[in-house]
């Protein structure tokens, strides 16, 4: 928990580099205390959709979220028209991929040099396996064409 403010209460402009170094320092220095941490980003672990603010979150689980709905009659207003548009970080996002992916290629291709067959093995399985790098309108717009396409998931929540 960090408190955004100087001693002279200021709030502080934190930059994302800034925190990200801040959460490996803290990682680096749980270990020596045996705690097991680590700073992994959430695009080398796979991950592609972002953690929502806790109030969306605990909205949308009761299936109470205006935020959601709107976005979702925006998505559904859009593939309706057929003007899909591509939105402007998507670049960063499919780059940002094509880093990890090729990251944990490099990963493999060693593990494999140094005789670990099955552990590089893994490691290409999880790439193989990672979800396709989209955006949370992306995201939308493919739930809502599977809600159209199969009738029993008309009725599901969405996925936070």
């Amino acid at each position: 928990m960090l408190k955004a403010l100087s001693e002279q209460g200021v709030r502080l402009n934190i930059k994302k580099a800034t925190l990200c170094h801040w959460r490996s320092e803290f990682a680096r220095n749980l270990r020596p205390l045996g705690v097991e941490a680590n700073a992994t980003e959430r695009a080398v672990r796979g991950g592609t959709r972002k953690a929502k603010k806790d109030g969306i979150y605990r909205v949308s689980q009761r299936g109470d979220s205006t935020y959601q709905r709107a976005q979702a009659e925006a998505v559904a207003a859009e593939l309706l028209k057929g003007n899909t548009r591509v939105e402007p970080g998507k670049r960063k996002l499919v780059e940002t991929r094509r880093q990890v992916e090729n990251g944990w290629r490099s990963v493999a291709n060693l593990l494999s040099k140094d005789g670990h067959h099955d552990l590089a093995n893994d490691v290409r399985r999880f790439v193989e396996r990672m979800p396709p790098a989209k955006t949370e309108r992306e995201q939308i717009a493919h739930e809502l064409q599977q809600r159209v396409r199969d009738p029993r998931v008309r009725d599901l929540q969405p996925t936070p």
